[in-house]
């Protein structure tokens, strides 16, 4: 996932991020005060190349607060994320 303020430059890290490894943006949240967050499907190394591409991105236009990867999610975090 690759957490940001403001919708643009999460726009700006999920097109690098696409574009840099095979993954399946899942979906995106409004988390509030401006900050939204975008989540990724993929194998391991896919997702951790595209989630490193699109935090490097982001920093050109906005401001990145957090990325994470999550190499095996519990059934019951993914329930409750956008996914």
């Amino acid at each position: 996932m690759i957490e940001c303020k403001g919708l643009c430059a999460l726009m700006e890290a999920c097109d690098a991020a696409l574009k840099a490894a095979n993954v399946t943006m899942t979906g995106w949240e409004k988390i509030g005060s401006g900050y939204v967050t975008a989540f990724f499907r993929g194998d391991v190394a896919s997702v951790q190349a595209a989630v490193a591409a699109g935090a490097a991105a982001v920093k050109e236009v906005g401001e990145l607060v957090a990325s994470h990867v999550i190499p095996r999610p519990h059934d019951g975090l993914v329930q409750g994320m956008a996914l």
